[in-house]
């Protein structure tokens, strides 16, 4: 059975004293499926209403940067709120155990009488983590308010969210860019198959199998691009 790391004594000082590491595999695929669906949606509807290739890449090259930037911007700020909100429940944290240590101890000991510890073992629990002030509010982070003490990085989920709409959302505007044959059922190759490649790589990062991860992430970003197509359709009707 394979074993994802050592459990010798050594090695698990080593990898504790490392803390948890933030995963910004959430970030890259938000922005790798957004980027894919908005460019292949401008992609649509400028077919559908059979406009020229070159209206197909400005329209496109100015979605990847407006709407890539916007989508970083927003996930920047949406990181740094959560961010912030930690800060502020530490402070309040603080000022509780500072100014009413019992109370706090008393949401400690009935936190830990949940879990199932009671008697002697119990007390000695509520004493040892509110023996020091961090490991306590810490704690109160983590079991009253149910927040990730490791938050990841603002700028870094803004950048992998930029960097992945950049890249993905770039491949349904490559068959009009290099003048490919049938460039529009090209595009929607393309565009399934960075669905299903986006979905494999995911995989990496749960208990779903690659195909059948692939396969989700196609049907989801699938159904998105067919609506696009939808409106393109409907689109050209009108003109």
């Amino acid at each position: 059975m394979k074993i994802e790391h050592e459990h010798g004594r050594e090695a698990i000082a080593k990898r504790l004293s490392q803390g948890p590491k933030p995963s910004y595999v959430r970030d890259f695929v938000y922005g790798g499926i957004d980027g894919t669906i908005t460019t292949f949606a401008i992609v649509a509807g400028v077919v559908g209403a059979s406009l020229s290739t070159n209206v197909v890449l400005i329209l496109g090259v100015a979605n990847l940067l407006a709407d890539g930037f916007s989508m970083a911007a927003s996930n920047y700020s949406g990181t740094k709120t959560a961010l912030d909100d930690l800060r502020r429940v530490r402070e309040i944290e603080k000022r509780h155990t500072r100014h009413n240590p019992e109370g706090e101890k008393e949401e400690v000991r009935q936190i830990l009488a949940q879990k199932g510890l009671k008697g002697g073992t119990l007390e000695e629990a509520v004493s040892a983590i509110s023996s020091r002030e961090k490991t306590w509010i810490d704690f109160m982070l983590v079991e009253e308010y149910g927040l990730l003490l490791k938050q990841p990085s603002p700028f870094w989920a803004g950048f992998v969210t930029f960097v992945a709409f950049l890249i993905c959302g770039a491949v349904p505007l490559l068959p009009f860019l290099f003048g490919m044959q049938s460039n529009f059922t090209v595009s929607v190759v393309m565009t399934g198959c960075v669905f299903y490649l986006i979905g494999a790589i995911k995989s990496k990062w749960a208990t779903t199998a690659w195909w059948r991860s692939g396969f989700e992430t196609l049907f989801i970003g699938g159904a998105a691009a067919a609506i696009a197509y939808s409106v393109g359709y409907f689109l050209r009707s009108l003109a």
